[in-house]
């Protein structure tokens, strides 16, 4: 994280805008709590990513929060065809009065220079494969490259810098461990996976519990009669994995990151009202 943040510091000179990406399953456990020392009053946009794979309704709730916290926010499937045209339009609508300033020097058509950063599995790359297309050009011979770092040009007249994804050392609440370990932020080898499936039946119990019994042909009852030690059990045998429960968490975090498990959001703009979201 310390090399990450030296790069970010190195060429946030160079950019007019950071793009923070965020999972809008986990808006607030995706966001890295000290990427705003490094930010600074750089001007922002959040755009939470994997809309696709998130609960529509608590993703508009999401928007409207970051919203009222004075964030400028897009929500997207970064695969979408008008992914390009979205991003630029929201960046142009943040930087609206610098460009005006500029307009009015005489500086026109100028390229918005961007740095993507975001942590682990947000969907980095799938953005920037979308915002380059086969026309992608990496603009060298300027300030900001590095033998790290390119940049990238899009024909949405877009500059883009990719930083690596890093997490912070701590997580202060287990529960945004819990969280990033569901959604895939955390590799699957640091993390015991039939911990972190329990922790998603118990979420599934409350959430959607027929989304668990008809992926797995369980009983329809089996939340109203069964622990979620049992339920495991049940799915390890249904999925022919004998006693092997751990390679049946392991398909089942499979599923549930890849929306077999239905849309869902891990958490909502109310459990988080109070705090402070961007300094």
């Amino acid at each position: 994280m310390a090399k990450a943040f030296r790069l970010m510091r190195e060429n946030m000179k160079h950019v007019d805008i950071v793009f923070e990406l965020v999972d809008a399953r986990i808006p607030a456990s995706s966001r890295n709590p000290e990427l705003d020392e490094v930010l600074g009053q750089k001007p922002r946009l959040l755009v939470l990513t994997k809309t696709d794979l998130a609960d529509p309704a608590r993703t508009k709730e999401w928007v409207q929060y970051f919203k009222d916290q004075g964030l400028a926010v897009v929500a997207l499937d970064t695969r979408g065809h008008k992914t390009p045209q979205i991003m630029t339009k929201a960046a142009r609508e943040v930087l609206a009065d610098k460009w005006a300033n500029l307009a009015e020097k005489g500086v026109k058509d100028k390229a918005i220079r961007a740095l993507v950063a975001g942590i682990p599995n947000v969907g980095k790359s799938t953005l920037l494969n979308h915002l380059v297309t086969k026309n992608v050009a990496i603009t060298g011979d300027r300030p900001g490259v590095t033998k790290k770092l390119q940049w990238l040009k899009t024909p949405t007249n877009l500059e883009l810098l990719d930083t690596p994804g890093v997490l912070w050392p701590k997580f202060e609440d287990k529960r945004v461990g819990e969280h990033l370990a569901m959604t895939g932020a955390i590799k699957d080898q640091l993390i015991n996976n039939d911990d972190v499936v329990l922790g998603m039946l118990k979420f599934m119990r409350d959430y959607n519990p027929k989304a668990i019994t008809e992926r797995y042909h369980l009983p329809e009852d089996s939340f109203d009669t069964m622990t979620d030690v049992e339920i495991l059990l049940l799915i390890t045998q249904k999925l022919g994995f004998k006693d092997d429960y751990d390679r049946a968490a392991e398909r089942m975090l499979i599923d549930l990151r890849r929306g077999k498990l239905g849309q869902y959001t891990l958490e909502v703009p109310a459990d988080h009202i109070g705090e402070v979201v961007d300094d």
